[in-house]
């Protein structure tokens, strides 16, 4: 069998010689980028702005990207009291923008749902508002939100500092698309909603309690063996990941339900949850390896944080690995190519792209194989810096 660097070589090199290996994202400051990823060998390459763009607001913070029309939808997390939000054509070369409409801002997240296709409408999280927000597609200058839904709570949570009020984090959907997955990070909840797919309405079912202090964010379905389903919970204020049976209704009229199985931190099972400096951000699932990046942590020296990887197992439950260098301070955004060769590591404070090879085999990452700069770099615990990093690899190139 080939050496694994062989193979990682080979795979993204059959790729460069029909298209140019791409990247997009954003930063904190207002502009998107597109990136190019030349490689020399499968341990070095550069990694350079091809295109770069405004006109997503004031704070970019999200993108959304449906690979099979090639539409791009940007979310802004204005904390002016206002946002947009843009829909962008990517074609060979760059982004052209279709339209954008106003928003009450400080929208975290967004993703497509609805329709026979999935991609009828859109859904966007904000943040200190604590609210739900649904609009109909494509985006138009008069788009106007489908739904408002408002989210409360009694009392602040285990950490009033980041527990004040109910804040969503993101919001996707279950693999059938008929139900609506919100992390919220205020209220120690996921809550979920069931999608009527022909008019965008969300309808509440019973939230699925976290434990206390846990503060989830983002999460991912996995697929376990044959057809057995569990949900990931990445876990922002307790720095930890949960995992989840998932159990589907008997009838049309009932709602999908989450089992809480197992909750690990991030630095494995003998750590304690909930170290207050640290905060998780992204979590991403490759082959039989699970991935989550923490912010502050400083594991690998100054302004070098972490990704812990976490084995699954054939019972869905995870195992911790180790933690990797991610190349950053504050890796807010990852994503790895479709083979599963190469992970993006968006570093929020350092304002850096950080390309990092991974073992497919052992599922563990290694060295760094590119570093690009992209200024104006953020400032410690502020909304600047990089915002998102996501890669572009289409079976064939568009025009």
């Amino acid at each position: 069998m080939a050496p694994i660097t062989s193979i990682l070589l080979t795979g993204l090199s059959l790729a460069s010689h029909t298209l140019a290996v791409r990247l997009l994202g954003t930063h904190f400051s207002g502009q998107i980028f597109t990136y190019e990823l030349a490689l020399n060998n499968a341990t070095s390459g550069a990694l350079s702005i091809t295109t770069n763009t405004t006109g997503c607001g004031v704070t970019p913070t999200w993108l959304h990207f449906d690979e099979a029309t090639r539409i791009v939808y940007c979310i802004d997390e204005s904390w002016q009291g206002s946002g947009v939000l843009t829909q962008w054509t990517l074609g060979a070369k760059g982004l052209s923008l279709n339209a954008s409409a106003a928003t009450p801002g400080n929208s975290v997240h967004g993703s497509t749902y609805g329709g026979k296709d999935g991609r009828s409408f859109l859904v966007t999280s904000e943040y200190s508002p604590s609210t739900l927000t649904n609009y109909k597609l494509p985006i138009t200058a008069s788009s106007k939100p489908i739904q408002t839904l408002q989210f409360t709570q009694a009392a602040p949570g285990p950490r009033p500092d980041r527990q004040d009020k109910p804040h969503p984090h993101s919001a996707f959907t279950d693999p059938t698309g008929a139900f609506l997955i919100v992390p919220d990070l205020g209220a120690d909840l996921t809550r979920i909603f069931k999608i009527n797919k022909d008019t965008g309405v969300l309808t509440a079912c019973p939230a699925i309690s976290s434990l206390p202090g846990d503060g989830p964010r983002h999460g991912l379905f996995n697929k376990i063996g044959y057809g057995q389903l569990k949900y990931y919970s990445l876990n922002e204020v307790s720095s930890s990941v949960g995992v989840y049976d998932v159990i589907y209704p008997s009838s049309d009229g009932d709602c999908l339900s989450l089992k809480l199985g197992q909750t690990i931190s991030n630095y494995g099972p003998s750590v304690p949850l909930g170290n207050v400096s640290v905060k998780s951000a992204e979590i991403r699932i490759v082959g039989d390896s699970l991935y989550a990046s923490n912010r502050n942590d400083s594991s690998f020296g100054f302004e070098q944080d972490s990704i812990a990887t976490f084995k699954i197992g054939s019972t869905g439950a995870l195992t911790f690995v180790e933690l990797a260098n991610s190349y950053s301070y504050y890796p807010r955004s990852f994503s790895f190519n479709k083979a599963g060769t190469y992970v993006a590591i968006g570093g929020q404070t350092t304002a850096n792209i950080a390309i990092v090879a991974r073992d497919t085999k052992t599922g563990k990452l290694g060295k760094l194989v590119a570093n690009l700069l992209v200024p104006p770099r953020g400032t410690y615990g502020g909304e600047d810096g990089i915002s998102s990093i996501i890669w572009d690899e289409p079976e064939k190139r568009h025009n």
